[in-house]
């Protein structure tokens, strides 16, 4: 199986993901489904249909947050290394462009907007293991670039 990095926030918030779709979930969609029994026939009951495949997709989506919880790796951001890793945050300045701080995440987490960047990620992996002060070459699908690694932490 593959391991999962999240931070002790993105595990928290999955795990909330989860309680709220097992138990607030599933009751909306098992009432959905009673009420579209009462409804009459349902070979064409659209209402019924349409709790079907919302139930389908809950539970899918209740199996996903479970294998990523299960395999999850808690990333501990309060150790300090003088590399770039999961959990690290990082600030970075491509030549003409403003500094730019980001935290390295798990792909689970990543979200660029709040500045949080995958670690399979085509900067995420430049990224990894270098130090303040060296350079990065990164492999983009638009084409390489290279930073410079401004600071850690």
């Amino acid at each position: 199986m593959t391991i999962t990095f999240l931070t002790r926030e993105g595990f928290e918030k999955l795990q909330e993901e989860l309680d709220h779709l097992r138990t607030v979930r599933r009751q909306e969609i098992a009432n959905r489904l009673h009420e579209a029994m009462e409804g009459g026939e349902l070979i064409e009951n659209a209402e019924y249909e349409d709790a079907k495949n919302e139930q389908a997709f809950v539970e899918g989506k209740i199996k996903e947050i479970e294998i990523l919880l299960a395999t999850a790796r808690v990333i501990s951001e309060d150790e300090k290394s003088e590399t770039i890793q999961v959990g690290t945050t990082v600030t970075i300045k491509e030549e003409g462009s403003n500094e730019e701080t980001y935290t390295i995440v798990g792909a689970a987490e990543a979200n660029p907007r709040a500045g949080k960047i995958s670690n399979e990620s085509p900067l995420g992996k430049a990224l990894l293991s270098r130090k303040a002060g060296e350079k990065a070459k990164v492999d983009a699908p638009a084409g390489s670039f290279e930073v410079q690694i401004i600071k850690i932490g």
